[in-house]
């Protein structure tokens, strides 16, 4: 736990210094990425990955992937291998030192308390997208309560088909199993990250919007055990 702490206290320290200098597109990736790992490492929690090659690393994309656990984020983080901002919670704004530093280097805090919070949430994340990053979104909006995959938010192919990004749907697989919702401490493990095709954002209305968001989901679902 000490070694945990200090990790994630020097990641945030060097994300707030990193992006107060300029340098956010950077330093709003790297140190999560090695904290990640390092979390994963600690825990004795292993990470494989499937599928890299499906993605060009200099190209922008909406990454949506399904939502077992909290080891989810540590997995993406340190292993997708994909510069990206999170879209997460604005809960999350409140944890000390980490939420600043999520702010200042690019991170979308998701608010939809209000109309206007939301369209201020959507003209952010369009923002980081028109400047070359990608995104990563869990679009069951929630950690599942039971492991298995739920239905998905719309928000995130909305955000795809405005800017015509390709969506890359990504399994998680096994992180239920090392830590579920509602416990605290992870159990040894092997998380799987298959990364799927990518599924190109058609252009129309509702209609389109939802065969998108069907096909992203059933990619997603065809990795995990039945």
């Amino acid at each position: 736990m000490p070694l945990l702490l200090a990790a994630t206290i020097l990641a945030a320290l060097t994300t707030i210094v990193g992006s107060m200098l300029g340098m956010s597109r950077s330093f709003g990736y790297w140190p999560g990425h090695y904290w990640a790992r390092i979390f994963c490492v600690l825990n004795f929690v292993r990470v494989k990955v499937s599928g890299r090659e499906n993605f060009d690393k200099n190209t922008s994309y909406v990454f949506v992937a399904n939502h077992q656990g909290a080891f989810d984020i540590f997995s993406i983080y340190g292993y997708l291998g994909h510069n990206f901002r999170w879209m997460m919670k604005k809960s999350l704004e409140k944890i000390p030192l980490v939420g600043y530093s999520c702010r200042v280097s690019g991170h979308i805090y998701v608010d939809n308390s209000t109309p206007s919070a939301t369209r201020l949430t959507m003209e952010t994340a369009e923002k980081r997208l028109a400047g070359g990053l990608s995104v990563v979104v869990f679009p069951e909006g929630s950690r599942s309560r039971d492991g298995r995959i739920h239905a998905f938010r719309r928000g995130a192919f909305q955000l795809a088909m405005e800017f015509n990004l390709p969506v890359i749907p990504v399994t998680i697989d096994g992180a239920y199993r090392v830590m579920p919702r509602g416990t605290v401490l992870p159990r040894f493990g092997t998380i799987h990250l298959t990364v799927h095709k990518p599924i190109y954002a058609p252009e129309g209305g509702r209609h389109e919007l939802s065969h998108l968001m069907e096909r992203s989901f059933e990619a997603v679902a065809s990795a995990l055990p039945q």
